[in-house]
């Protein structure tokens, strides 16, 4: 039985938001349970018997577990209630599924889809996933048409913090999710939304990429001095940090430092309101993975996406139209259109033109998407042709954050919308957020300088190493 990308995923996010149904209407007690959802999904799609250990680790990734072949569910909704971390890989695969593509699997769309070599297929074995290799991309589990490798779902975990009446939950949420559910609904009412469900409060991602361009301004004040000197960026895109640092060694000792904002706001949050918790939603499934690197890990504890947020509203009956709107103003514009391309490189010149207006060098940015792009700009900088640019930015999604693998509207919507949310911001320019101030206040600075300062207590938040 051959699907279509669209109507596979498409059903496992139904299955996905079945599963949520349950978990939090408290009807997903026993592994009876478990088997009476299997039985509904094969009704309803028209799977059979042999179709049973496919639809089970399906049912086992939403939940954000480990796909096992079991033939019966064992002890996963113990598991579950016990887990407060989503272990690697984040990407996995689904066994037996490409047997159902017999020798087409070279003709298949999935093939060639990884696009970072990481060369996951060898014949007749179907997919192999190389984790130090995986950039985590997510390109591969939307061009696969039988549902043979998914990304786990890190929902449920969260249920257990939303309930508890101890834990202190925030949302940390991307530049790019305005616009995302809905032409009319406003961030306020996301916001509302995501407080009914139990979190503290929503928090604009993007007031952290206010903080970060003003410290990658002046690392490039400080590190740009001469026509031959570049500066690579953008932190916030962990496929494009990853693809430089595994594949170009030499361009990547010029890669800003900094952690990307999602990191920065996890950091910063937990400082500012110890022992809480730090749910990221974005648009991509590579942020799950930067959430379990090493250096960066305990920032934030679970990521979701768009398309899962989605999900889940409607699995909670919530209608995000018929909510006040609980309005707030944290970020600036140059914080906000870090959502697309050249969002970075516009914010970081910004501030580079206001503390050094009369540098000899000024700065000349390079805006480059996709893979296409990324790696060429790459082998540019290798063979020192590249002289135009000295700032470099780079996205590794079409359009950038605005074009990942998760989101729910066009690239094109997406990026008018992120635009005018910009335009609508109070606060021009990070220089001019207050927000800044208080945060650093609240952790006993009372210099914005300390952000750039690696030594101190503060700017190390801002770096890439183990806190």
């Amino acid at each position: 039985m051959v699907e279509k990308f669209t109507e596979f995923q498409g059903k496992r996010m139904e299955i996905f938001r079945e599963v949520v149904k349950r978990e939090w209407n408290g009807k997903l007690l026993t592994n009876d349970d478990l088997e009476e959802l299997v039985a509904e999904i094969k009704k309803k799609y028209g799977y059979n018997d042999e179709d049973d250990l496919f639809i089970r680790d399906h049912i086992r990734v939403a939940m954000g577990l480990n796909p096992s072949q079991s033939k019966s569910f064992t002890y996963e909704l113990e598991d579950i209630k016990n887990l407060d971390y989503i272990e690697k890989p984040i990407v996995t695969k689904i066994e037996g599924r490409c047997e159902s593509c017999g020798k087409e699997l070279e003709e298949r769309d999935c093939y060639n889809s990884c696009k970072y070599e990481a060369h996951m297929y060898k014949r007749s074995k179907g997919p192999i996933i190389v984790n130090e290799k995986c950039l985590n991309c997510g390109s591969c589990v939307s061009s696969c048409s039988f549902g043979a490798i998914a990304d786990k779902i890190e929902f449920l975990p969260i249920t257990n913090l939303l309930k508890d009446e101890e834990s202190t939950v925030y949302a940390a949420v991307a530049p790019s999710i305005v616009g995302q559910f809905g032409d009319d609904i406003s961030m306020g009412q996301i916001r509302t939304a995501l407080k009914y469900m139990g979190f503290q409060d929503m928090i604009e991602v993007a007031l952290f990429a206010d903080m970060l361009t003003i410290k990658e301004a002046f690392e490039f004040d400080h590190l740009v001095k001469t026509e031959d000197d570049f500066f690579l960026t953008s932190c916030c895109c962990p496929v494009w940090i990853r693809l430089v640092e595994n594949n170009y060694p030499e361009v990547f000792k010029h890669m800003s430092p900094s952690v990307s904002p999602m990191i920065l706001s996890g950091r910063m949050l937990k400082k500012l309101y110890p022992n809480s918790k730090i749910v990221f939603i974005g648009p991509c499934i590579a942020k799950k993975s930067e959430a379990k690197e090493p250096e960066l890990a305990g920032a934030i504890d679970f990521v979701l996406t768009y398309s899962e947020l989605d999900e889940i509203f409607k699995a909670l009956d919530i209608n995000l139209a018929e909510l006040p709107s609980d309005d707030k103003d944290q970020a600036s514009f140059a914080g906000r259109v870090y959502a697309r391309t050249g969002g970075v490189s516009f914010s970081v010149k910004t501030v580079v033109n206001r503390i050094a207006p009369r540098r000899l060098v000024k700065l000349r940015a390079k805006k480059v998407d996709g893979v296409k792009e990324c790696k060429q700009i790459l082998e540019d900088l290798l063979a020192a042709k590249e002289k135009e640019a000295n700032f470099v930015e780079g996205m590794g999604c079409d359009g950038g954050c605005v074009g990942g693998p998760r989101t729910n509207i066009d690239i094109d919507k997406a990026t008018k919308i992120v635009n005018e949310y910009g335009e609508d911001s109070l606060i021009m320019t990070p220089f001019d957020n207050m927000n800044i101030i208080k945060i650093l206040q609240e952790l006993g600075s009372d210099r914005i300088e300390d952000l750039m300062e690696g030594g101190n207590e503060v700017g190390r938040l801002l770096i890439r190493e183990k806190q």
